[in-house]
């Protein structure tokens, strides 16, 4: 039996560890509070998008699905925040990778309500 990679579940995966060396170079610049509430939502998504992945219910699916949503939202938040403020690493090429995470989820959840 063939074992397909799962596209959302890869995605979220090395962006939680992308996240994990942004957050490391932010605590060695001492900008605790963003680097924490970074890692806590942009680790998050992934970790709920994995749960879902052995989901109870369709409803169980769809609902952890919508917890990543909001994750990715505040995660957005987080890095913005980043690149328009001073003296803070570059977040654009995480902002882009974040953008299209929130793309193919808000697919998943709407392809997923519609079954």
């Amino acid at each position: 039996m063939e074992n397909k990679e799962n596209i959302i579940v890869t995605l979220t995966f090395k962006f939680a560890l992308e996240i994990i060396k942004y957050c490391d170079s932010l605590q060695e610049s001492k900008k605790f509070v963003i680097a924490n509430q970074l890692l806590k939502s942009g680790t998050s998504i992934g970790a709920n998008i994995r749960e879902a992945q052995n989901a109870e219910s369709k409803a169980d699916f769809i609902h952890k699905f919508k917890i990543s949503a909001k994750e990715i939202e505040e995660t957005i938040y987080w890095l913005e925040l980043c690149k328009f403020s001073e003296n803070y690493p570059n977040a654009d090429e995480l902002i882009e990778q974040i953008n299209n995470i929130s793309r193919i989820t808000n697919k998943i959840i709407i392809t997923s309500k519609q079954k």
